[in-house]
């Protein structure tokens, strides 16, 4: 956890401690402090207990007290840990760009996110959910992937994935490119089986061979259905558009059972509806919800590799991720964030929301 301190005479304190003792931090009312009220005593590392165990909580700095400037970034402000053990829910990045068929930059996506995330707070307003009143989460830090060789880079985030899900812990994924999609559900399925899929996207991602090779951004539920990693019937692919290469570039989707949601099917509405029955197809097995950010309009998310456009809003994605409250998620990634091609950081900081929101929707979140 976050430690802070104030210097008394030689001795380095707590700020839990300067409040039991002088009921200020550095002139600052107990009150008023961190996150005000309850939640000040929290936010100063006084160890509460959680409700599922009796394991401490991880709570993120206020920047009513700590500059989000300050510091080494991490997704949220949360503390750093080399692995997943003991966490309910990790952070991880997978800074990678060598499936793009078109912009690159991805591979610096993970690290913008995390430099827009320092604007995060503790609680959801639109939803009341306090993650860090429910689970034990922090930043894993980044796969260590091999920017020359995209096969051998698949390898090592499934062997990292495999550690990370050995544990129980759910990945909250920071892409890279949508390539990490599928080694990423390579480990997920060896542990749950067979899983549901949440695709939000401009792209179904199910080409067969792009310029002879297999493995790529555009390939990756292609290769997830071919070794069985997903439950097809529960399969939906969200905001889907743009041109194609024949009449129905879904054609191969819908053969295999997938809902297919084009983009024209969301404009001007509420997704509200949509996801009661994405919810209703889901049921109660483990799904795995990829969230593209091109999956928004370009308007919104210029900082990406394949735009295109009229494609959702940002009001429409918090009603997608809000709409899996409820369900067996096991595992998330928000991918394909360029940051070259946004030098305002709004899409990273569009990112780092959707990312924030995931966690609020996983099992065993207290809402208030």
């Amino acid at each position: 956890m976050f430690t802070f301190l104030k210097q008394t005479g030689k001795r380095s304190v707590s700020v839990f401690e300067a409040l039991r003792t002088t009921g200020t931090i550095s002139g600052i009312a107990p009150q008023t402090a961190a996150y005000g009220g309850e939640y000040a005593v929290r936010a100063a590392n006084i160890d509460p207990k959680r409700r599922f165990s009796d394991k401490r909580y991880n709570v993120p700095p206020s920047a009513e007290f700590v500059a989000r400037v300050s510091g080494i970034a991490t997704m949220g402000k949360l503390p750093f840990q080399e692995s997943a053990e003991g966490l309910d829910a990790a952070f991880v990045g997978v800074p990678i760009d060598t499936g793009t068929s078109n912009r690159p930059g991805a591979r610096f996506g993970p690290r913008q996110i995390r430099a827009e995330s320092a604007m995060l707070r503790a609680f959801n307003g639109g939803t009341r959910a306090a993650p860090y009143e429910s689970l034990m989460v922090a930043d894993i830090g980044d796969v260590n992937v091999n920017v020359y060789d995209l096969k051998d880079t698949c390898k090592r985030i499934r062997e990292a994935y495999r550690k990370i899900v050995a544990t129980g812990c759910i990945p909250l994924t920071l892409g890279g490119d949508h390539t990490i999609a599928y080694p990423i559900l390579q480990a997920v399925a060896e542990k749950h089986g067979p899983v549901g899929l949440i695709h939000v996207d401009a792209h179904a991602d199910t080409s067969d061979v792009v310029l002879g090779e297999k493995i790529g951004h555009g390939t990756p539920f292609r290769r997830c259905v071919e070794e069985g990693l997903l439950d097809c019937k529960r399969v939906v692919q969200i905001g889907l558009r743009g041109t194609g290469y024949s009449p129905d570039a879904y054609q191969w989707s819908r053969e295999q059972g997938f809902r297919v949601v084009q983009v024209e099917e969301c404009w001007f509405k509420s997704l509200t509806p949509l996801m009661a029955e994405v919810r209703k197809q889901m049921g109660d097995g483990p799904v795995y919800l990829s969230f593209d950010i091109d999956a928004l309009d370009p308007a919104f998310a210029p900082g990406t590799g394949t735009p295109e456009i009229a494609g959702l809003t940002p009001i429409q994605a918090l009603e997608i991720i809000r709409g899996c409250r409820g369900l067996n998620l096991i595992g998330c990634d928000l991918v394909e964030v360029s940051p070259p091609y946004d030098t305002t950081g709004n899409t990273a900081l569009t990112a780092a929301n959707l990312l924030f929101e995931m966690m609020c929707v996983l099992p065993k979140i207290k809402y208030y």
